[in-house]
């Protein structure tokens, strides 16, 4: 009997890091080791997969740009495509890993499995918690349950769905939660167990078309705090920004300071997101004359930035948008 063949593309992070010594596991330089080193550290997994494994890149997840996101789908969407391949699994700094897990999840057309996972431990940390990670993610994406289910993230034993994960703490191993509707599945030993389905749509059923996206269009992110003003919406207007996040207040609130900017944007045709900047709830979007906003729904700012960014490459109608926000 042949065994399952799955992708691997390496981009770094601390799960391809190394301290000095085994006891620092917070002083230590992301992106060092190789694919073939992560692979190694997994004894076993000859026995369970093929793993056609590439180095896509070798560093610290903030240090992403928006042409790697581009990029990578675009790999992910020619690798699944080849027959014998049935999932694949992204290794990935922490830091932006969700924001990378979300894009992946609204651009690569494929049902196949993509698990992102990654470690809050370097490699040569005690208790490293990389190879564990890797195996479970490797188990979740020859599981014929994961097929469908769009990008997973894979660490901790638990598999949470791209676009309700976020990094909930900055050092401790079960950092990855889904706040308001928890993980899809856990892992116990070699077992896995899912419990339910993300109810929006994704991967396969988006209308975004990464192999035809060069660039993405100007996103940024503005915060909205005590006695705030429009000083941070302005200078994203001048550097040609075709669309602000605004990390609002509760359920979307901003200050009287920024109303101008966000005005003055608009009239230049900028189009203007409202999530929240309390980590989950939900943000409608309005029209008010000169103030239009849409809204993100339960999108974090930074998933939402990502989404107004492939939109806006596709399309201006902020209807349109509005509904995409709805969906995915």
């Amino acid at each position: 009997m042949s065994l399952p063949t799955i992708a691997m593309l390496a981009t770094g992070g601390t799960i391809a890091g190394r301290g000095s010594d085994p006891t620092r596991s917070t002083d230590y330089r992301p992106g060092m080791a190789s694919v073939e080193e992560l692979l190694e550290a997994v004894p076993g997994l000859e026995n369970m997969v093929q793993i056609e494994a590439e180095q896509f890149s070798n560093l610290g997840s903030s240090g992403l740009t928006n042409q790697h996101l581009i990029n990578m789908a675009k790999r992910l969407t020619e690798v699944l495509a080849q027959e014998h391949i049935c999932g694949a699994i992204v290794t990935h700094g922490t830091d932006v890993l969700e924001e990378t897990a979300y894009f992946l999840n609204i651009s690569v057309k494929s049902a196949k499995p993509i698990v992102v996972t990654g470690s809050m431990r370097p490699s040569t940390a005690i208790s490293a918690d990389g190879p564990a990670n890797i195996l479970a993610s490797v188990r979740t994406a020859i599981h014929p349950e994961s097929v469908g289910r769009g990008v997973l993230v894979v660490l901790n034993d638990e598999i949470h769905a791209a676009r309700d994960v976020t990094k909930s703490h900055a050092q401790r191993v079960h950092t990855f939660v889904s706040r308001e509707l928890g993980p899809l599945g856990v892992l116990t030993g070699d077992r896995i167990d899912y419990y339910r389905t993300s109810q929006r749509q994704h991967t396969f059923d988006t209308p975004f078309d990464i192999m035809a996206v060069n660039q993405l269009p100007r996103v940024d992110l503005v915060t909205t705090h005590i006695d705030n003003d429009s000083v941070a919406i302005d200078a994203y207007l001048a550097a040609g920004a075709q669309g602000i996040v605004v990390a609002a207040a509760g359920g979307g609130a901003t200050t009287p300071g920024m109303t101008p900017g966000l005005q003055r944007a608009a009239a230049a045709g900028v189009k203007i997101v409202l999530a929240t900047r309390t980590g989950s709830g939900m943000v409608r979007g309005w029209n008010r004359g000169e103030r239009q906003a849409i809204g993100a729904g339960t999108l974090n700012p930074y998933k939402a930035r990502l989404l107004l960014s492939l939109a806006l490459a596709h399309t201006q109608d902020s209807a349109i948008i509005q509904e995409w926000f709805n969906r995915f």
